[in-house]
């Protein structure tokens, strides 16, 4: 039965770095791609039976939407369904208290949660700090940097063997007394190999920088103010360890918690390693994405469409929904909180890609205006959707205490992914980024060593239009490779206006794009803001203080070539260092 079902249905259409990438990461023994796909969505549509729905009909129609590329789930979902061990969310975030039992409580859950390919995200700040007083002992406490290295040394060694690195964030709130030691926690390079590091900041700190007044240092054991200490400094501090090694990020928690659709059950505090999924305490989200470059239509001239953007956006929630009722949660407490809010968060990749094919400058107010018609329209329709199926299924369980006032199925709809490994299965640019290089040697496949494959990837949008307006030779190609862009070639204003690359958007627009993005995303949106290599740290602080004007849940910066691992390389041009 399952081989006559096979005939009848499309066959992916991978590239070969696609191709690499699912031998490498995702498929079984004797798996095919069309039977990957057909495992995900036959797994993911049995739960339609709960609700008298056709469930071959179903499963064909997530078929379709994974192996046409037009949208795809995250990278858990794609190895696990299916599966006997049937883990398919990528976000968790998970609580630290003040005390032993927590803290190793914890770390045992963070290794189940990994070994299963799920990431985590961690809040030190309830940690007392180091030096104070265990009981009636003074100069004892190890202090949160300790055990965020105690963490990171013991989930580095659950990764043997694997296919896929869990990954982790730290954060420590602003007002911790240890908060300058956090922020240098990784100026030394190779430090903290499995942890993203944040500063977790509010908006009465980013008021008293530029007020240039004190801010004040509280001990969490019992909130004694511990110090004094100009706001102004400790924020070039920050940003002069952003710019020196990338680290720390910023998550802004003020607007992070405006947004926090349940606040009677609890604060957010933590968000999952990249930035993009808020959570609270044994909270989990699974994420997907649609290709926006598979949503245009071109006869003459391309445009938008949108009747195929509805509707792929109604099946994706439909998808993401039924998602959180197959999954197997590694302990009751996440199970219980997950399926109280069933949060998803259905998100873009492609969205440079599809610029190119509408002809749009990323780095312009069409740009700007496109980024915030297309995710306000996606967000409409997620939302109407989760309604829809709210009259069939009813409203997740923790509606009563939360700020909606019409009946949904899910707490959240909406999430912006960075997209890393799916855009490449997907063969389009990563989540809203532009894309790095026209030529870009991507790093993947990090084993237990930090050691990768590279991958040469080189824009089909590019290379069609040069070939369509007669300028494609390989001449030109070693040339672009050689540059990484063609912002200093001789060839007409109009293409070079349409094909910028990162290095060619300025800061203040990619910063610009994310707030577009994160005006109509409940969630958060993972977004780098690129600096060439000879970048200020004013440039890094002028980022930080838009970002949290324009409204962004957080931000994270990478000046090209301050690590001495980086994950893309213009072409011909990967060997810069601060």
């Amino acid at each position: 039965m399952k081989k006559d079902i096979l005939t009848t249905l499309k066959e992916p259409e991978l590239t070969d770095n696609a191709l690499f990438v699912l031998k490498k990461r995702y498929l079984k023994d004797g798996e095919t791609t069309k039977d990957l796909f057909w495992r995900v969505a036959r797994n993911i549509a049995q739960v339609d039976m709960k609700y008298k729905n056709h469930v071959g009909n179903t499963a064909i129609e997530f078929y379709n939407i994974m192996a046409s590329l037009e949208f795809l789930p995250n990278s858990p979902t794609l190895l696990n369904a299916g599966r006997g061990l049937q883990q398919l969310s990528a976000c968790f975030v998970l609580p630290i208290e003040d005390s032993l039992d927590s803290l190793f409580t914890t770390l045992k859950n963070a290794v189940n949660i990994q070994s299963a390919g799920g990431g985590t995200g961690f809040n030190f700040s309830r940690i007392r700090p180091a030096g104070d007083f265990v009981g009636n002992i003074p100069n004892t406490a190890a202090g949160p940097i300790h055990y965020i290295e105690t963490y990171d040394t013991a989930l580095n060694r659950i990764m043997q063997g694997r296919k896929r690195h869990g990954a982790n964030i730290g954060i420590l709130n602003i007002d911790h007394p240890n908060i300058l030691d956090f922020i240098e926690l990784k100026s030394t390079d190779g430090r903290l190999k499995n942890f993203n590091i944040s500063v977790g900041v509010t908006d009465e700190f980013m008021k008293r920088v530029l007020e240039k007044k004190n801010h004040v240092l509280v001990n969490p054991r019992n909130k004694d103010i511990t110090k004094r200490i100009s706001a102004e400094q400790l924020f070039n501090k920050m940003a002069e360890n952003a710019w020196k090694t990338g680290d720390p990020g910023i998550i802004f928690l003020d607007a992070i918690q405006r947004a926090n659709p349940t606040p009677k059950l609890a604060d957010i505090e933590a968000t999952n390693p990249c930035g993009e999924q808020p959570l609270l305490s044994y909270e989990s989200c699974n994420l997907g994405s649609i290709n926006l470059a598979k949503m245009v239509k071109c006869n003459k001239s391309c445009t938008i469409d949108w009747e195929k953007l509805k509707s792929t956006v109604y099946t994706a929630v439909h998808f993401l929904d039924n998602v959180i009722d197959v999954n197997k949660y590694p302990l009751i407490e996440i199970e219980k909180m997950t399926l109280g809010n069933r949060k998803i968060g259905l998100g873009v990749m492609g969205f440079a890609d599809m610029l190119f094919k509408l002809g749009i400058a990323y780095n312009s107010k069409q740009g700007e205006k496109t980024a915030e018609k297309v995710m306000k329209f996606v967000s409409q329709q997620a939302i109407l959707s989760s309604q829809e199926l709210a009259k069939d299924r009813g409203v997740f369980p923790n509606f009563h205490q939360s700020i909606y006032k019409t009946k949904r199925r899910n707490a959240t709809t909406t999430t912006i992914a960075p997209t890393g490994s799916i855009s490449i299965i997907a063969g389009c640019s990563s989540g809203i980024e532009p894309i790095f290089s026209l030529v870009t040697e991507a790093m993947v496949l990090f084993d237990r060593d930090h050691k990768g494959s590279r991958m040469v990837m080189i824009n089909r949008h590019f290379e069609e239009e040069l070939k369509k307006q007669g300028l494609f030779s390989k001449e030109l190609m070693t040339e672009v490779a050689e540059k990484g862009g063609i912002q200093h070639l001789d060839l007409p204003s109009k293409l070079k206006e349409a094909f910028v690359t990162s290095h060619d958007v300025s800061p203040e627009w990619h910063v610009k794009i994310q707030a577009a993005f994160q005006k109509y995303t409940d969630n958060a949106v993972s977004k780098t803001v690129n600096f060439p290599n000879n970048a200020t740290v004013e440039d890094v602080k002028k980022v930080y203080i838009l970002a949290w004007k324009l409204g962004c849940k957080g931000t994270t910066i990478y000046r090209d070539g301050s690590k001495s691992e980086q994950t893309l390389f213009k072409g011909g041009n990967n060997d810069q260092k601060n």
